[in-house]
């Protein structure tokens, strides 16, 4: 058994009047690696700091271990040279290697914190947290602001760390390749799964399942109770004592409610024309450091684009050339005249905090077209991003960082735009809300682009990918992140596995290139469904075949059944074209 480095017991945190949680225990044992997950608004960022001795508690205990060392990395984490001083001679040479590892040169590494971006804090804090080599690790959105190859290398490096890990992510990858047990608050209560963020999916829904049949079978068992307890005094006075108790506590059982408390972002679309914009010869370059160089580029109509690069390579330069808010050097960059923009950033979210929720989108207005004649006021269109009425009072002040983004992305989205460009949206936005809005953008009958660490979502989203290589490289993949990271692994394989006879290499070379046009998501999802399409289709033939032979079909049914059977040849035969297609590349 391994032995426990904490133990939480009854743990509660209130502000003012607000109970973030209550009652919260669990243990985290010696090399186990625990991802917590739960909505915005929650306390998984104070509960984090309340573990690391960063500020107190309102009840509860924490026994740690004799001589335990905590590391502690903060979701927006400062540095400063004072952090370093005293430090031994050993701990300073793991810190200096770390620092290699993270791509931080050694004159980043004496620069003050606001000489350096967000993504460099970062890796200088996580370095110093590192080189402590702690017995438990606390960490809090570690991959925001790092680019691609860093959270790969942090991704690999965690997988094999003997360290026990408390974490909180948005990145479900992340999530699922480190952690072995998942801990979820929701709604005051701890739910432990000894698995996997995969395996925390399938058993959570399992538990939603029972908990809404048991408080099915409590419904039923509650009308007929109620229909007693409805009777005479008379009637009740025969009955034992036990029977109204019990009935009190079923009818708490029958009202109880699973919350799935859902952003629904069902909005009508907005028209859009054929031309969205176009890029010609466009360059652009900061001194010697070039962002574009002759970028040619022409965007489909609803068309979802993924931009990947390291941090410095230039994608939110790009971003902002296209919205106007960056000019370019030369080139030409021409937008549809149909187009609106909706543009969601890191650097965009400026609400006044001493202003209500409700406020911050009458702002904008105090009705949103939902499309279809539909309207709603802007308290019903807070609701959809799950701020009930209750909440949409309270000064934006007292919201949480994840919650004020979630009111940032309700204010670009309630402009009905039909070119979405999301900057690093995932940041900050619990994995409730970024399953909707994933679902969200799949059928956004617009066009998009996102800018994206999160692999996750990026393979849930978009069709292709460009990859921002630096210095004006800029390539064009026909398919997801994790899709091009297949291929580049496929294509960087050591030159000797590749030799092969001249004639030979040039015939594989034309298979290579199909096998580089890999499905992208949404394809393979279209491919998975016309399999079932297509079975269930035959099937309904054979049986509309078998009706007309048979003998004992009336002969309204025959007529019927003969308009149904060429529209049906007709659907089966574009399923299979369609499934033909696709097979080439599946």
């Amino acid at each position: 058994m391994p032995s426990p480095y904490l133990e939480i017991k009854g743990l509660t945190k209130r502000i003012g009047h607000r109970v973030l949680f209550n009652d919260v225990s669990f243990t985290i044992n010696e090399r186990e690696h625990i991802g917590l997950i739960a909505k915005n608004g929650t306390g998984k960022s104070t509960l984090l700091s309340i573990i690391a001795g960063k500020e107190g508690d309102d009840g509860g205990t924490m026994i740690f271990r004799n001589d335990l060392k905590v590391g502690y990395l903060e979701q927006t984490p400062t540095i400063s040279a004072q952090e370093l001083e005293g430090k031994k001679e050993e701990y300073m040479q793991r810190y200096k290697r770390f620092l290699t590892q993270m791509k931080i040169t050694p004159e980043e590494a004496q620069r003050t914190e606001s000489q350096l971006s967000g993504g460099q804090v970062k890796r200088i804090a996580l370095a110093r947290v590192l080189a402590g080599e702690p017995d438990l690790l606390i960490l809090d959105e570690p991959t925001n602001h790092l680019d691609l190859e860093m959270i790969e290398w942090l991704e690999n490096m965690l997988s094999r760390s003997t360290m026990a890990i408390l974490m909180v992510t948005h990145d479900r990858y992340f999530l699922d390749r480190i952690c072995s047990s998942i801990i979820e608050m929701d709604n005051s209560r701890i739910y432990s799964y000894r698995g996997n963020y995969s395996y925390y999916l399938e058993k959570r829904q399992e538990r939603i399942d029972n908990m809404n049949a048991e408080i099915a079978r409590a419904n039923n068992l509650y009308r007929t109770e109620l229909e007693w307890m409805r009777s005479t005094p008379c009637a009740r006075s025969s009955k034992a004592r036990y029977r109204i108790e019990s009935f009190y506590e079923l009818e708490k059982r029958a009202q109880q409610r699973i919350e799935e408390r859902n952003v629904r972002l069902e909005m009508g679309g907005t028209y859009i024309g054929n031309k969205i914009f176009e890029a010609h010869h466009v360059n652009k370059a900061f001194d010697d450091h070039i962002i574009l160089k002759d970028f040619n580029y022409n965007f489909a109509r609803y068309e979802k684009l993924g931009i990947v690069g390291n941090n410095g390579t230039g994608k939110s330069t790009f971003v902002k050339m296209l919205l106007g808010l960056e000019p370019h050097d030369s080139g030409s960059i021409d937008i549809g005249e149909t187009v609106r923009f909706g543009y969601y950033s890191q650097q965009g979210m400026s609400f006044r905090e001493d202003q209500k929720v409700i406020d911050a989108v009458r702002d904008i207005a105090e009705y949103v077209d939902m499309g279809n004649g539909e309207k709603l006021s802007a308290g019903q269109f807070l609701q959809h991003f799950l701020f009930p009425p209750e909440e949409q009072y309270s000064y934006i002040y007292k919201l949480s960082g994840g919650e004020k983004r979630r009111l940032y992305l309700c204010t670009v989205l309630m402009k009905a735009p039909n070119f979405l460009i999301l900057d690093e949206p995932t940041n900050d936005l619990d994995i409730v809300t970024l399953q909707i809005l994933e679902d969200y953008l799949k059928n956004f009958r617009g066009c998009l682009i996102i800018v994206s660490h999160d692999r996750y979502f990026m393979d849930r989203v978009v069709d292709h990918t460009l990859v921002f290589h630096g210095n004006g490289d800029i390539q064009d993949f026909p398919g997801s992140y994790s899709q091009y990271r297949d291929w580049k692994e496929q294509n960087s394989k050591p030159a000797a596995d590749a030799k092969q006879p001249a004639k030979e290499t040039k015939k594989d070379n034309g298979r290579n290139q199909n096998r580089a046009r890999r499905l992208t998501f949404k394809e393979r999802q279209e491919y998975n469904q016309l399999e079932q399409d297509i079975a269930t289709l035959e099937a309904e033939k054979k049986q509309i075949e078998a009706a007309l032979c048979g003998g004992t079909t009336s002969v309204d049914e025959i007529t019927q059944l003969s308009k149904r059977l060429p529209i049906l040849s007709e659907e089966l035969e574009e399923k299979e074209m369609r499934w033909l297609e696709l097979s080439e590349f599946a």
